[in-house]
């Protein structure tokens, strides 16, 4: 509450005072109170002594809280330094007359320095300090009118409020707080505490020193303001400590929630609702925003890191068994592991702000296109050796690929719910998992192939024809596969299937192409029942396995048809479905076939490839959804 001596002085030599004395005695040195002024509130013209005391004695007045005598002396001081500069005229100023001047200053800043310190200490209320903050209020009301003359000394109101602000200040500060070392959940135990100092001093306001002011003072709306202030600068500091997420948590929560909520402002009927929130600095909640959300991501990359970490070293270095889900599909933790994790952002920032919520969130979801990166990598590495190992060790690299491709499939279900915020991310994530997925069922689909090959080779040929041996090595693995399926998810189960089946059976007919063997005289007749038994067989097994490959189904039996009839001359029978049914058959393909059933380049060879002309002429440049016979050399 300092006052600069150059205002003070200014305020002396510009008042107005009238060179007859006895007039000056009888002038009013204070302008009466207006009516709605309470009494207390007032100092009479007739209390003002017409001999000041001495300077020391003022300011032990001052020193000893005797703020009434302090203040009515140190004006009759002026009164004084007036009346003697009046008698002097215009002129040089004696020493003594600057001396009292400077006196006069000093006493001002004493004063003012006085009644701020009571102001700062008013938060011990007793009647003592009630009746000193009534004398405080009543020079500082005498002092604004005061200010409004030429001269008059400013700033008295908004010194008082300043002083309240220290006070604020000094009573947030006694507020304990731990270290971190000391409570983990030290700022959630300190802003507790804060909330409820802050209710505690608000009502203390409401209850002792409203009623040591005028109105005019709007004492409960400055100690708010003032409040919101000072918790401000007290949060910004506690922010340089702040480094973990929860404590980032903490502080939104307070400032957003707790804070205006009925547990502090809230609680004060007399406040209005936009009086009741925390008016931060806009770069103060930026930055606790930030750093939460960098925090954040930090966190989830390296959550998504030991997720790798916990693969590697509980899973496949020690070759665990995968987790069934009610014992059919095989499942993993990960994608609950990532769900959970970035539902847990979502729901925490979903109160605090949604802008913020959204970018963790978004952030979060492309982060996990490179986790599945990285995942394929190290997945790869350390799974290789099993397939170099035994028939257990292989079958577990096989589950282990359907146990993530279920996982993924999985995760991708769970995003969905982001996709209204976050459609961008949501739909590269979907295509990396899928690409993914795809990635893992091929690498079965060339494990399951590099299997049967061997015996797929074996097909259409003298041995194949006297024996089942290599077809029922054929039919175990399918049959293998089949069990594996199972635990597998749709819609991957469904591809794999379907692969699976189109690759068996076009082997199976490619064959045919390949001619290894042709029938002599009624082999072509045995030829003809094993290729129909055996495509019973194959067709059962892919049934069963859930197959919507349909239109694979009736093309062993066309074949077989063809390879079995005694007269070709009724082939147009079973040419027509073949050809309408498969367009992509070709002229060198039913030559093959007509091949392995003995039919060599006589006329009733060049009969049927006549008809077969015809129709393919009839049937046009017929588009077809599938392709079968163009595949096969």
């Amino acid at each position: 509450m300092a006052t600069s001596t150059s205002s003070v002085g200014k305020f002396l030599r510009q008042l107005s005072i009238r060179k007859n004395t006895g007039n000056v005695k009888k002038k009013r040195l204070i302008p009466s109170r207006t009516q709605s002024l309470k009494m207390q509130f007032e100092f009479k013209d007739t209390e003002i002594p017409l001999k000041p005391c001495s300077v020391q004695q003022i300011r032990d007045y001052i020193v000893n809280d005797m703020l009434k005598e302090a203040y009515l002396n140190l004006l009759s001081l002026c009164l004084e330094l007036q009346q003697q500069r009046a008698a002097l005229g215009e002129g040089t100023c004696p020493m003594d007359l600057v001396s009292k001047e400077t006196d006069i200053i000093t006493l001002f800043e004493t004063l003012r320095n006085k009644m701020a310190d009571i102001v700062c200490s008013s938060s011990l209320p007793s009647s003592q300090n009630k009746e000193l903050l009534m004398y405080v209020a009543t020079i500082i009301l005498e002092e604004e009118k005061r200010q409004m003359k030429p001269g008059g000394m400013p700033g008295w109101m908004e010194a008082w409020r300043d002083a309240v602000q220290d006070g604020v200040r000094d009573t947030l500060k006694k507020v304990p707080l731990d270290s971190r070392e000391q409570n983990t959940s030290w700022l959630a135990v300190h802003l507790g505490l804060l909330g409820k100092t802050i209710v505690e001093d608000l009502k203390r306001v409401e209850a002792e020193l409203l009623s040591s002011y005028p109105a005019d003072f709007k004492v409960f709306e400055t100690y708010v303001s003032c409040h919101h202030e000072a918790v401000g600068e007290h949060l910004k500091r506690l922010l340089e400590h702040v480094t973990e997420v929860k404590d980032y948590y903490a502080l939104l929560e307070f400032i957003i929630h707790r804070y205006p909520s009925e547990k502090i402002m809230g609680s004060f009927s007399i406040l209005r609702e936009e009086q009741r929130g925390l008016k931060l600095a806009e770069d103060c909640l930026n930055k606790i925003k930030n750093s939460l959300c960098h925090r954040l991501k930090e966190d989830f990359t390296a959550a998504l890191e030991n997720i790798i970490k916990i693969e590697r070293e509980e899973v496949w270095r020690i070759k665990k068994t995968p987790d069934r889900t009610d014992n059919r599909f095989l499942t993993s933790q990960i994608h609950t592991d990532i769900s959970q994790l970035i539902a847990s952002y979502a729901d925490n920032l979903k109160n605090v702000d949604e802008n913020l919520r959204n970018s963790v969130v978004c952030f979060s979801l492309e982060e996990i296109n490179q986790f599945l990166r990285r995942f394929e990598k190290e997945f790869s590495q350390n799974t290789c050796s099993l397939l170099t190992s035994d028939l257990l060790d292989s079958c577990l690299w096989v589950e282990y690929h359907i146990t993530y491709m279920n996982s993924l499939n999985l995760l991708k279900e769970h995003v969905l719910c982001y996709k209204e915020s976050c459609s961008a991310q949501v739909e590269q994530l979907e295509k990396e998992v899928d690409g993914l997925t795809q990635r893992l069922s091929q690498t079965l689909i060339e494990h399951f192939k590099a299997d049967i090959k061997p015996y797929i080779n074996g097909m259409m040929t003298k041995k194949w024809l006297e024996t089942d041996e290599d077809f029922n090595e054929v039919i175990s693995r399918i049959e293998s596969y089949s069990g594996h399926c199972k635990s597998m998810r749709n819609p991957s189960a469904q591809f794999f299937v379907n692969d699976v089946h189109n690759y068996v059976v076009k082997e199976y007919v490619s064959q045919l192409m390949m001619q290894k063997y042709s029938c002599k005289n009624t082999k072509k007749e045995d030829a003809a029942v094993k290729i129909k038994e055996q495509w019973n067989e194959l067709n059962k097994l892919f049934e069963e396995m859930g197959s919507s490959f349909h239109w694979l189904y009736p093309v062993g039996y066309y074949l077989s048809d063809i390879i079995g009839m005694d007269n070709l001359k009724n082939i147009k029978d079973i040419l027509n479905p073949l050809v309408s049914n498969y367009p992509d058959i070709s002229k060198k393909h039913l030559s093959a076939i007509l091949n392995f059933r003995g039919t060599g380049f006589g006329l009733e060879k060049q009969h049927v490839i006549k008809q077969f002309i015809l129709l393919k002429k009839d049937a046009g440049n017929t588009n077809h959804e599938h392709s079968f016979f163009a595949d096969m050399k």
